[in-house]
This record gives C-alpha cells, structure tokens and sequence, in this order.
C-alpha cells in the first residue's frame, strides 16, 4: 500500500500531469472549434493540446502546477466577488474601521463635465502595493482630475487649469476630418495623453493647434514653444505652426523613461507637418540636468509634409535593452510608414541660460544626434503613374539625416531646402501620389519580444476600416536577425569598404561617406560585456523583418473601436530580463544552490516556460465582438512569406459595440457603448462572462442610442458608454476603474483565496513543524548554505510579537475602562491615583451629609409617633400603622444606615435580592408585642416584605455612589462589573 501511494504521489506531482490538467481545463483556442463540424480535432492528444497552449504567466517562478492553481482560483475569487482586505467606505467622511462599509466596487463622480475618455493610475511596484490613486481625463473637454477611491470623491488639483481649447469641429465647420474632402488641411478630434505621476499633455488637432502641457506639481499649465526659425547652414528647415495641427501626443508614465533618455523624452508631440518634438517635464530628482517644464529639448523631421498620426514609447526601456540595440521608440505617419529608433538622444553641453533661439537650435543639433530608421516593408507606395504625368515619385521622401551620415555643409543645406519643400504640400498632394491614406491607423509595438538573437520586437500597425472603403487589417513587422551566407574562404580577407575605413596612420585620410546600403553606423552607447550575443558576429548579421497578417477568423466587414495589449509585469519582460530564465540556472556563473529552481532542472528555452512566454493583445468591434491573438506567435520561414495568424479568443459580447477594452494576463474586460462592462476568461475555461462589473443602461438609453447613430449628426458625446477601462498590471490583484459617462467606478476584488502555498491548513502545519523537532530539515531553522527557513522563522516571531502586543493592548483596555487606571494620564502614579479615589470619595460622603440633613430637618419625622404605644388597639388600625410606619422607615432608611438589628424584637425574613449590600432591617414600633396573635404578626412580615422590594427596586434607579461600606462586602452576583457600580439583571 505504501508503495502504490509513493507511486501515485510521483506520478500525480509531476509537471506532465499538470500540463495535462492545465490543457483540458483551459481549452484556449480549441473553444474556437467546439462545433459540430471540428470533430475531427477530438483525436488530438493531450500532449499535443499542452503543447500548443500559449499564454502570459501569472508569477516569476512559475510552473504548470502553480499556473493551475493560481488561475483557477483567482478566477474563483472574481466570479465571488468579496471585498479586498482594503476596505472601501462608501462616506468618505468616515475612516475607522467598525464604520466603513466594506464594499468591493464604488462609483463616484469624476468632477469633469464632458464623459471621461482617458485614464491612468500607479498601483505601486512589487511589494509596494498600496492604495491607487487615478487620473481621468475627458478630450472633448480638455480637462483632467485627480480621485482617490478611499475618499469616493475627485481632488482639487486639476479644477481650475485652462480649458478653452480649441476644436476643429467648431473652427471650421462643415469640413471633412482627417485631410478628407478637399484636402486643404489637416484636423481632427483633440489629442490627449495622461501620466499620474507627472501630469497631462494635450493637443488641439485644427490648424493653427497647440501643446499644453500641466505639471501635477502646479495648478495650471502652460503652452508649449513649436515654432523654429530658418538656419539652413546647421539643417534647420522653416517649420511654422501656421495652418499646423498636433495630431498625436505622449507622456511618459514612469522614470525608466526619464532615466535612459536623461529626462529629454519627457512628453513628445506629432504635428500633421511631420515634425516630431521631444519636451521635459521639468525639476525631476532623476534627471542630472535641469530642465524647466515644457522645455523644449529635440526635434525632427521624419516624414515631411506628412502627420504623425501615433507615438509608442516603451515604459520600461533601460540602459541594458539601448546597449543591446534593442527598438524602444514607433512612430506612425498618415501613410502607414513606421519609423523607430535604437539610440538614446544625448543633448550638448552649454554655458549659462539660454535663450528661446539657442534653445530651439539646442533642440535639433540634439535630434542629429541619433537616427530614426524606416521599416522598409511599410513604405509609402506611388500611385500607378502609366504615362508619366507625375511630377515626383510618389515612393520617395526626404528627411533630416543625422551626423552619423557625415554630410557636408552643401549637403545639409540642400537636404534642408528639399525638406523645406515637402513641408509645404497639402493632404491632397500626398493623397493623389501615395496609396493609403488614413489618419485613423492605430499603432502598439511589442518591445520584449525574443527572435534568439536579442532582437524581436514586433510593431503592430491596424486598419480601423471606420471610413469609406478603407478594410480593417492587423498586420505585424518583426525585427530579426540572420546571419549572412557568405563563403568561409572569404571571411579571413578583409572586405575593400573595411580596409578603406581604417584611418591613415599620418592622418591625411579624409573621412569616407556612408553609403546608404551599408549596415548602420556604431552605437552610442557601448553593448553590454555579458551579453551573450556580443561576440564578434555583430558584422555577420543583417536586420530583416517579417511580416504577419492577424485574421478575423470567419467574420467579415470587421470595424475595430476599441485596441488594447497585455501590460501585465511579467508579460513585458524580454528573454535577458525574465527570472525564470535568468535564475534558473542557465547562466554559467552562476551555481545551481543559488538559484530558486536549481533542483527543479534548468530551463534552457522558452519552450519549456508555461504559456511559452507569450503576450495577448485584443481588438473591439463595432458588433460587439472581442478577438486575441498572441503577439508573439510563430513567424514565417522567409521574409519573402507573410504567414497568417489566427485569434486564440472569440468573445461575443451581448454589447452593440465594443467602447473601450484592457486585458491582463488573468482576464479581459470589455466595455460597452451601452455601459456593459464584464470580465473574461483569455483562455475560455468558460465560455459565459466570469463577472459582470457593470450591467447595461436601462432600455430607453439604448434606444436613444440607437437613434442618435442612425441620425445625421451622430452620437456625439455618448454618456451611457464605458470610455476608458484601466487595470492593475499585477494579475494576481483584481482591481481596476472604468468610466461610466462623467462617473467612474472602482473595484477591488478579494484574491487571497488564490495564494496556494498561504492557506490556513498549511500555515499551522508549517508553524508546527518549525515549532517541533530539530530532527526534520523543515525544522532546522538555518541550512548548511546559511539560508534554510530563516525567513519564515522571522515571519512567525513577528506574527508572534504582533498578536502579543495586540493582547497587552486589549488587557491595559480592560483595565482602564474597569478600573479607571488612565483617567489621569499614563504618566500619573499610584499615590495619585490613591489620593483621587479617595477625593471622590470625601466629596460622595459630604454629598450624603447634606442630603440627610436635608430630609431630617424636622425634629418631628425622626421618631416614632406616640400612638404606637398603645397595644389594645384593634387589629386593623395596628396593621395599617405599621404599614405607615413602614414606609415612613424606608424613606429614611438611607440616611440611617448603622442600625442594628438588636433595637427591633421583630423577626424579619429577606428576600432573595441579585444586589450586593447589606440588607436593610426595618422593625415595628413599640416594645410590647406579646399579646399579637399569629396571623396579624404573618400580616405584618408580609407588608414589610413588599415594603422592602419597593425601597430596594427605587434605590437600584436613583443611587450614584454606594455607600463605602457596602462596596466592601462581597458574595453577590453582581461583583466585578461596571465602575464600582452595582447593576440590575
């Protein structure tokens, strides 16, 4: 038996088993052939169906078995619902925890009057999760706030900046966007981009537009510089903003960014001229140079004439990733050309402040410095000219090259004016000699994408088809490496062009011009030393790019509205970057006991990673459909090929059209234009919504909608749509915002439940066993390399520590509101507290000094009346006096309270009484009872029987203070509770 059961152990923990479980609960992208007509994909193995799983990991050290429990149960605890442990109050005015009312989701006004159509938040990094705090914008007001979802409410900053921009629409009305219709210029909707921890940038996209830029460290913004005046000599062509628009802006959302780049890419803006400009934001502790907000720091002209339509920039560049050559910077023009850059820009050093002039002519001698580069499969292509009445080739395109070309003064004087030339042409000039023009392109790049020799990364360009014939269309260009097939004998001869450019050793030698076919000049920042790629092939390789179309499966006439790409943590990362790769062993420095994984097995590839390393971006369309791809799926064999992805997800949504999309590695979460907003499963464990965060406006909204797209003037400014959705990038977390019109609405999910190796069984085991025997290695506090479990023995002392200061703060609680031991302070002694106590009671004792004197003022009500002597009165009139005299005694009963019991001859029998006290006695008047029968003395006990009740029933409402020597008694129930007080049952 113990055999059979150490078997079924090996086998049921091993990783092929939970590959297995993990592909039969997760189908992916089988569910999309769970039809009646894909039988034939049943005879697929389990293997086979693990294999081709492809999806982001949840944790750094992942596995099947930890990807499985982690996805299930997290998935389990959205469909729940529970609060997360950081409670949300609903009334921001309160903050103490027994008042808050723990709520998972809160919706809050945004304070902005327009709908909400950007949005941006800082979760805080790694173990500094803390609580988000959200900037939201609305681009058809310009204006931007600030919230805090504990608060429920927007913040100050933000109310009060300009706001009186203005809008192509309103400007020149009647005119066709986006260089439509006449083609005599360039507008469009404003432009807008958000960063919380640095503030907003926008763009008035009509001619004559400018750049506003607001610091979150001041209240108001400013305008921008973009104008430059003409220095041919040092290639700065004329570029004035008259008639110009900004058609794209970004800003940076982290200080990667700002470090890499010295804080010169702070924000940058696309004009439709095609010049590019770099601004900074400012003072940053980051940044070696200062810089005053909104400075402008380079500029260039990349695509003349034509607008700069899209900006991508990676968050997360470093110096490793610009030493390795790697894309960290896109842009896209009108045309659908993409141009990227490699280098970093490095401003000149200068003396002094300078002025707006030196500053501009600072700008592009920085811009020179480094050079964009065009993806050659995306060049613009020349309208079919049979008999040649084309003035120019529609194909070419001038630019403002670098110094790395090493031009002449005649040259960059005559490639200035060529580019001054362009600059001058209308839309309609490119329209008539370029095919695909369309200013509603959307733009994402892939910037930690892996091809095995540092490079990878893939640019994503996507056709919308939201206007005429244009068609909707995804394709990707993916940067790669190959080496080149040239014949070994050769290699040893150096080439002609290597041995013309070693420098003469008596420095005549003039300096040979680049030709543009050869490979690309040398970086300016040196590669890294440990990168493995670094090897003396650099001159071997060529660049390629691949191309891919992404289909749309069986649906046709597609319109995207809405993009979005996985920016979960450890989908961002590159192959040099990736723990699982970088600590498990593969580096050969590195021992295997150093590593977490070291006895699991090194990993050697992506291949052996779960989900292979892959990262899910998705689209919306305008019939509520939801399709993923894998970004980095297979490419094709050839450069020549151009291989066809399909989806691995295909979500129908019951929304009309898809308003906004975000996805994690865990879930995605659609919005609708109805205000629909649900969460999904990105690897269909099932096939219906995991959880619906918001339920659709109510029947005349959508009806109203309706309407309003079927009408002439459109939609407008929809305030039932869900505008913008944003997510925490840690997928473990489930917490996000999304927009609802001028509303927000958080939620904070509880995800506890998902941590596998925190449950509770298995923390008291763990707890045990550390507390047990030293015999066991769990039990050893130290390993023999000096690690072992000391962590989680200073984990549980500090658990230990905590619970037994929480138990001295609740007894000194105790004590306090028992005994009063703080009512003077906590610095105040014992004497003190003694020579209080018995302040307060000399002052409870003169108190009942004076009420007794009070009620026995009278000479005559404090002894007994002459007419008890008698004893041969009737039985009746002796009863009734003795009830007379009873109640006359208990009145003053507490102000005689040291009467014995031997003055009365009366015997009395007590009651029962929960009270504590000394019972009071009370006799009948008179000396001479001898003569009284038996039933008139059981009259009598019985009268003072109910006598005494009554007194004792009125003294346990009207006493403040017991009497001194009644609290030194004990043997009552009610002993021990309350302020030295006796109470009632």
């Amino acid at each position: 038996m113990s055999l059979v059961s150490q078997r079924f152990h090996k086998l049921v923990t091993t990783p092929h088993a939970w590959r297995i479980a993990f592909a039969r609960y997760f189908p992916g992208q089988e569910a999309l052939g769970a039809g009646p007509g894909k039988a034939s994909q049943e005879s697929v193995s389990d293997v086979d169906r693990a294999q081709r799983r492809s999806f982001a990991r949840l944790s750094a050290l992942s596995s099947w078995r930890s990807e499985y429990i982690l996805r299930t149960r997290l998935l389990r605890s959205l469909g729940r619902g529970r609060p997360a442990i950081e409670a949300i109050s609903r009334s921001g005015a309160s903050r103490h925890a027994s008042s808050a009312a723990a709520a998972a989701v809160t919706t809050y006004a945004s304070g902005l009057y327009y709908p909400v159509s950007h949005l941006h938040a800082t979760f805080g990094v790694g173990l500094n999760k803390k609580q988000p705090l959200f900037m939201h914008g609305a681009v058809e007001q310009g204006g931007v706030t600030v919230s805090d979802p504990a608060s429920g409410k927007p913040g100050s900053w933000g109310l009060t900046d300009f706001d009186a921009f203005k809008h192509f629409a309103d400007q020149f009305p009647g005119e066709l966007p986006y260089g439509l219709g006449s083609g005599n210029m360039v507008g469009m909707a404003n432009v807008m981009d958000l960063s919380q921890p640095y503030g907003k940038v926008y763009g008035e996209a009509c001619p004559g537009g400018r750049v506003f830029y607001t610091s979150t460290s001041e209240q108001r913004g400013r305008f921008v510089s973009m104008s430059s005046t003409a220095n041919l000599a040092l290639g700065i062509p004329e570029t004035t903003m008259i008639g110009c628009a900004v058609c794209s802006v970004w800003i940076a959302k982290s200080e990667s960014v700002l470090k890499a780049t010295s804080g010169i890419f702070g924000f940058l803006a696309g004009f439709s001229n095609g010049v590019l400009a770099a601004y900074a934001l400012g003072v940053n502790p980051v940044q070696d140079r200062r810089y005053d907000k909104g400075e402008l720091t380079a500029k260039w002209v990349l695509c003349p004439g034509v607008p700069i339509i899209a900006i991508c920039v990676d968050e997360r560049v470093s110096t490793r990733r610009l030493s390795a050559g790697r894309i960290w910077a896109t842009v896209l023009n009108a045309l659908g050309e993409v141009f990227y850059l490699t280098d970093a820009p490095i401003r000149p050093d200068f003396v002094g402040k300078a002025s707006p002039d030196e500053l501009d002519r600072l700008a592009w001698k920085t811009g020179r410095c480094v050079q964009w580069s065009l993806v050659e499969a995306t060049r613009r292509t020349a309208k079919p000219d049979p008999f040649g009445t084309a003035k120019v080739d529609g194909s070419y395109s001038p630019n403002i090259s670098s110094d790395a070309c090493g031009l002449s003064k005649d040259q960059i004087i005559a490639e200035t004016k060529e580019v001054e030339g362009f600059l001058r042409h209308k839309p309609k000039h490119f329209q008539n000699v370029c095919t695909g023009w369309d200013m509603q392109r959307r733009l994402i790049a892939d910037f930690a994408g892996d091809d095995g020799h540092n490079k990878g990364e893939s640019i994503f360009v996507v056709d919308c088809g939201l206007y005429g014939n244009n068609v909707a269309s995804v394709r990707r260009f993916t940067r790669c490496m190959t080496k080149n097939t040239v014949d070994s004998e050769l290699d040893s001869w150096p080439t002609l062009q290597s041995a013309m450019k070693q420098p003469s050793i008596f420095g005549t030698g003039s300096p040979t011009q680049q030709s543009p076919y050869s490979s690309p000049a040398p970086r300016s920042v040196p590669r890294s030393r440990t990168s493995s790629q670094d090897d003396g092939a650099g001159s071997r390789t060529r660049e390629v790019w691949h191309i891919s179309t992404f289909s749309f499966a069986e649906h046709r006439n597609i319109h995207i509205s809405a993009l979005a790409s996985d920016e979960s943590e450890f989908a961002t990362l590159n192959v040099n970057e990736d723990p699982l790769l970088g600590m498990s062993g593969g580096s050969n420095t590195s021992s295997p006991l150093a590593s977490p994984l070291g006895h699991t097995g090194t990993l050697s590839s992506t291949s052996e990673i779960p989900g292979h390393r892959s990262r899910l971006f998705g689209i919306g369309t305008t019939s509520g459909i939801v399709m993923l791809w894998d970004m980095r799926a297979s490419l094709s064999p050839s450069p020549e090929v151009v291989n066809a992805v399909s989806p691995v997800r295909v979500i129908y949504t019951k929304s009309p059209q898809i308003a906004s999309l975000a996805l994690t590695s865990l879930y995605v979460v659609h919005g609708g234009n109805e205000g629909l907003v649900q969460a999904w499963d990105v690897l269909a464990s099932t096939t219906e919504p995991v959880r619906t965060l918001n339920s659709r406006f109510s029947d005349r909204a959508r009806r109203r909608i309706a309407q309003a797209e079927a009408s002439v003037q459109g939609v407008g400014n929809n305030y039932y749509a869900a505008g913008a959705i944003v997510l925490d990038p840690d997928p473990t977390v489930l917490r996000g915002m999304v927009s609802l019109g001028s509303y927000v609405r958080y939620w904070s999910y509880s995800s506890t439940a998902a941590d596998a190796y925190k449950t509770r069984k298995r923390g008291q085991l763990r707890r045990r066993s550390e507390r047990g025997s030293n015999s066991t290695p769990a039990g050893q506090k130290v390993s023999a390399t000096g690690r072992g479990l000391i962590k989680d023995y200073i984990s549980n002392e500090r658990h230990e520590m905590e619970r037994e200061k929480l138990a001295r703060q609740k007894e000194h609680e105790r004590l306090s509101g028992r005994f009063g031991t703080d009512i003077l302070g906590e610095g105040a002694s014992e004497e003190e507290l003694l020579a209080y106590a018995t302040m307060l009671s000399e002052e409870a004792f003169s108190s009942e000094e004076r009420k007794r004197k009070q009620n026995y003022g009278g000479g005559s009500m404090a002894s007994p009346s002459a007419s008890q002597s008698g004893a041969d009165h009737a039985a009746d009139a002796e009863l009734e006096e003795a009830i007379r005299l009873s109640l006359l005694e208990n009145e003053q009963v507490s102000s005689s309270p040291t009467r014995s019991a031997s003055d009365f001859d009366v015997p009395i029998r007590y009651a029962k009484s929960s009270r504590h006290g000394t019972p009071l006695r009370s006799a009948k008047a008179g000396s001479s009872k001898a003569q009284a029968t038996a039933q008139e003395e059981d009259d009598v006990e019985f009268a003072l029987q109910l006598s005494l009740a009554e007194e004792q029933s009125r003294m346990a409402r009207d006493e403040d203070f017991p009497m001194l020597s009644k609290s030194s008694s004990g043997g009552s129930e009610g002993s021990g509770k309350g302020k030295g007080k006796s109470r009632r049952r």
